[in-house]
């Protein structure tokens, strides 16, 4: 009976004899496997993108809404490189909500033509083919994010980059892990992620065979990647795209030199540059590794935002390109008074003719004390001295956000940020206003006064995208200075005030060489401040930084707002306020203390209770100072 009432329909209307098909298919798939991946008590869904999360209370594995830029930024990068690589193979990629018609990219930076760099036309030949997101494309990228956590960055990959053969998800916790399939399960993303229990560097190690090389590496640890970039290296395919994050700016911004050298190979300088020195440090870093295997690195974005820093390269091998490694590589020499900086090149790249002559470099650029403030220097380095970012492919990433604004939810961050990195020189480091103005004891000078002021001596300026008052310049430092000191005598400080061993008194006891000019001129204000992008974003809300470290059993050791008060702002309140220390004693936690629940570090026992031989100071009693 039901096979005749199926067969009428299907003569009549096969396409609702088709819809009864699939219903019946996944009716009994339904009753065979059991509904999907669906939330559980105690479980929150967390909405990111196009994906959606299932994301544990217990915190086994975190979810930190500040790194939702770095993710969209990923996104975006990830799109404009398989474009680029699919292009090659004769296939385009369809990304939903993106505008067709012709674009032209605007050109931001202040080295050349102003005019507009026209956009390729989406339009296809007929024998060229299209791949949309959500569809495995068999020469597509294999990507492989190595520390996965919840699983979402990859989940995002799946949902809004096209062009992807394969994505694996691979985390070295088992309830990370366990986490991931049930987030695979939850967006519908089997056909293209791929959950995976490794040690990343085992992972990675296991593929560098030519063939089963990955075209995408993403790794953002909780920390330092240090560990895995010599597995990375070697197993992301030639021309291939690492993608790495570092969370441990304490470290990269000088404040621990020696952990520094150790992992990255670099001595850091704690110093106003800091943050594009980490830059630099990272990438030197990525090109030492690469090395050791005749690769070598091109970075194509380097940013620095929040409390970290992320880079994107590729990777190349070649032995000519990695001889030249040697001369991309510099020390710099910092002068720890005014902050004055020196660069000296590893080695020295010569070519005569068709042929290219490699030897060290010469050196030291500087004497032992600085020449302006006669204050010592700091040796830091070896870091990356070529360029941070590949122009060409950031307008591209650019070109693309503009088409489609409401692809990202930090869309207008990415404008803002991509527009100042294609205003900025390749240049490294750079002088801050505030730090030279702190230096000779005077008033700050406005941006526009001080650009023009380098415009009109003949020199290349502009911003940084790592720093708001950031001033990148090829002027020497003996201009700059001249230009304070210009500056200085319009708004002058009392000198009489000044110590003689001062860098101030040094500096302003020798007159300028040149007049400044501090006329505002009209390409002195850069484009992207112009157009009021949103280039440097404030913090958006309270606590805005990276969360504490996950542990493998699930739960955070200690309240992070608990630690806060503990031990935050000690210095701001008087002898008389502080309770000394505010943790319990050790005989409250061994359960024998008279005083219970009031129990605190500093109290002292009574007389009756001290033994004849005891110091008079107690274990319980903080001694005076």
């Amino acid at each position: 009976m039901r096979a005749a009432i199926f067969q009428l329909f299907a003569s009549h209307s096969p396409a609702l004899c088709s819809g009864i098909r699939q219903l019946t298919r996944i009716s009994c798939r339904f009753r065979m496997e059991g509904p999907a991946a669906s939330q559980q008590s105690g479980e929150t869904i967390i909405t990111e993108g196009k994906a959606s999360v299932l994301y544990p209370s217990a915190n086994q594995v975190f979810y930190n809404p500040v790194q939702e830029f770095n993710r969209d930024l990923t996104c975006a990068v990830l799109t404009e490189f398989a474009r680029m690589q699919l292009a090659e193979k004769g296939i385009d990629i369809v990304v939903p909500g993106e505008r067709e018609s012709k674009k032209v990219v605007v050109n931001l930076s202040d080295n050349g033509d102003d005019g507009d760099v026209p956009f390729p036309e989406n339009a296809a030949p007929s024998s060229r083919r299209t791949v949309t997101v959500g569809e495995s494309c068999p020469e597509g990228l294999r990507v492989l994010e190595g520390l996965a956590a919840s699983g979402l960055r990859s989940i995002r990959f799946a949902k809004e980059v096209p062009g992807l053969q394969s994505v694996i998800a691979n985390d070295f916790s088992s309830s990370a892990v366990e986490l991931i399939k049930r987030n695979i399960k939850y967006n519908d993303v089997e056909n293209l992620v791929t959950a995976s229990y490794s040690d990343a560097r085992l992972l990675m190690y296991n593929r560098m065979a030519k063939q089963d090389r990955f075209d995408v590496i993403d790794l953002d640890p909780y920390g330092s990647p240090a560990m895995f970039l010599d597995a990375a290296v070697q197993s992301v395919c030639d021309g291939g795209l690492l993608c790495v994050t570092c969370t441990d700016m304490a470290v990269l911004a000088g404040n621990n030199g020696e952990t520094c050298y150790a992992k990255y190979g670099a001595m850091s300088l704690k110093s106003r540059f800091c943050h594009e020195m980490a830059l630099r440090i990272l990438l030197h870093a990525l090109d030492l590794r690469s090395n050791c295997y005749q690769r070598y690195i091109v970075p194509l974005i380097s940013i620095s935002a929040d409390f970290y820093i992320r880079v994107f390269v590729r990777v190349f091998t070649g032995q000519a390109k990695v001889k030249m490694s040697a001369s991309k590589q510099t020390l710099v020499y910092n002068c720890v008074g005014c902050g004055t900086f020196h660069l000296q090149r590893m080695g020295r790249a010569i070519a005569h003719g068709n042929n290219v002559k490699h030897s060290a470099g010469c050196g030291p650029p500087v004497g032992m004390n600085c020449e302006f403030c006669r204050q010592r220097h700091q040796v830091g380095g070896p870091i990356w001295a070529e360029a941070l970012h590949d122009k060409e492919f950031v307008q591209r990433v650019l070109s693309a956000s503009e088409r489609n604004p409401k692809r990202f939810g930090t869309s207008e961050r990415i404008e803002g940020m991509l527009s100042v990195v294609t205003e900025e020189l390749d240049i490294p480091l750079y002088y801050t206003l505030d730090n030279l103005s702190s230096t000779i004891r005077c008033s700050t000078p406005g941006l526009l006064p001080f650009r023009s002021a380098l415009l009109h001596a003949g020199y290349k300026v502009s911003l940084s995208h790592a720093c708001q008052n950031a001033i990148k310049t090829d002027a020497p430092p003996s201009v700059i200075w001249d230009i304070m000191r210009c500056w200085e005598k319009q708004n002058p400080v009392k000198r009489e005030r000044l110590s003689e061993t001062s860098p101030a008194h040094h500096i302003l006891s020798t007159e300028p060489s040149i007049q400044a000019n501090f006329g505002v001129r009209e390409d002195a204000n850069p484009k992207s401040r112009k157009m009021g992008l949103k280039r440097f974003q404030e913090n958006p809300e309270a606590n805005w930084g990276p969360k504490a470290r996950a542990k493998a059993g699930g739960g955070i050791s200690t309240s992070l707002e608990e630690r806060r008060k503990r031990h935050q702002n000690k210095r701001k309140l008087s002898p008389e306020d502080i309770d000394l220390k505010q943790f319990p004693c050790k005989k409250f936690r061994q359960g024998s203390c008279d005083l219970g629940d009031d129990c605190r570090y500093s109290h002292t026992l009574p007389d009756s209770e001290m033994k004849p031989q005891d110091d008079p100071v107690s274990e319980h009693e903080t001694p005076p100072c």
